[in-house]
């Protein structure tokens, strides 16, 4: 079964579980709070999809790894809907944090709602996650919901300690590429990893394989955040949603952005003499490219990539899920937003 049939068949079953944890808010006096819930998940306030939910791509990946250990997978959608309403969660603080008005082209929460409500929102989906990962208890896996949510708290812990990286870097102009592999562990491969390490613990996995699956989710999370780098400088805005070269304006410490400063050429001169105006992007972005930025990001990736891909191998995925995962690490290699 290929993936796009594996989606069919598993992305009706999350979407159906995120709405049965955040409905435990569709009551009539806290309807206005329960809207603004369903417009960040991409719902309209008659819960159909408007397009704007995102990919679920981490609770694809959960339930993938699951069915790779073993065909039964129907149990595991409440850890999926956890780990999607994490990521949504520290998408609603996240927008905040970085003062980002749109995501996947229209308003962000707290620019719809104000900062106040926003942060309330983030709150509500970060219990609710709590709330789904403990409803694994409710059948035959109370030990494997324990495990589980160890997992998951220690994954969001790691987003915490990532985020304080990332933003207490934004002022520094000596940040080296090693500390940006330390800040994208936490921000982006933790919740990733994550995923895969519960997915095979659901799936009845021993403990050589479970670490296998964490190694994967931990090397495809960082290859993710290198591919989306290179998005975040040379990707189409059409496609993303976000600004042109968005990175670039904003002057985060990307991979290709700093490895543009280490070879303290003419891209390194002009950034740290002051920050970019609109019309400077173009050129900064064709300057990083001239001097390997892009080269290097795009290999990058393609090496965590290949140690991602080697760890699945080693983790011997089984049945019909097993050429889907695959699918989905080439997949995420070649996006473009």
């Amino acid at each position: 079964m290929s993936l796009s049939q594996q989606m069919d068949l598993m992305l009706p079953k999350i979407e159906d579980e995120l709405h049965r944890q955040i409905d435990r808010l569709d009551q009539p006096r806290l309807r206005p709070f329960y809207e603004m819930l369903t417009y960040h998940m991409g719902w309209f306030s008659n819960n159909k999809n408007t397009g704007t939910t995102g990919k679920r791509i981490r609770p694809i990946l959960l339930l993938l790894v699951t069915s790779s250990c073993n065909p039964e997978w129907l149990h595991a959608i409440p850890a999926a809907a956890a780990v999607e309403l994490v990521h949504n969660f520290s998408l609603v603080h996240d927008d905040i944090q970085d003062n980002s008005p749109l995501r996947h082209g229209r308003a962000t929460i707290w620019h719809k709602y104000g900062i106040p409500m926003a942060i309330n929102v983030g709150d509500a989906l970060f219990t609710m996650a709590n709330q789904a990962i403990l409803d694994l208890s409710e059948g035959s896996f109370a030990e494997k919901a324990i495990q589980a949510g160890k997992i998951l708290q220690n994954a969001c812990l790691d987003l915490t300690y990532g985020q304080f990286l990332d933003m207490s870097y934004e002022k520094r102009n000596d940040m080296t590429i090693d500390d940006y592999w330390a800040m994208i562990e936490g921000k982006t491969a933790a919740l990733l990893s994550a995923c895969t390490q519960i997915g095979a613990i659901l799936g009845n996995a021993d403990e050589s394989t479970i670490d296998q699956y964490r190694i994967f989710g931990r090397d495809l999370g960082l290859a993710f955040q290198v591919q989306d780098d290179l998005i975040g400088v040379w990707g189409e805005e059409a496609l993303t949603g976000k600004s042109n070269a968005s990175d670039l304006m904003e002057g985060k410490n990307s991979l290709p952005i700093l490895y543009g400063i280490s070879r303290k050429g003419k891209f390194a001169r002009r950034w740290t003499a002051s920050g970019l105006s609109q019309g400077e992007v173009a050129k900064a972005a064709q300057m990083l490219k001239e001097e390997g930025a892009y080269d290097y990001t795009r290999l990058e990736a393609i090496r965590l990539t290949v140690r991602a891909s080697d760890a699945l191998r080693k983790a011997n995925p089984k049945g019909e899920a097993a050429d889907a995962l695959a699918e989905l690490v080439n997949k995420l290699l070649v996006r473009e937003s």
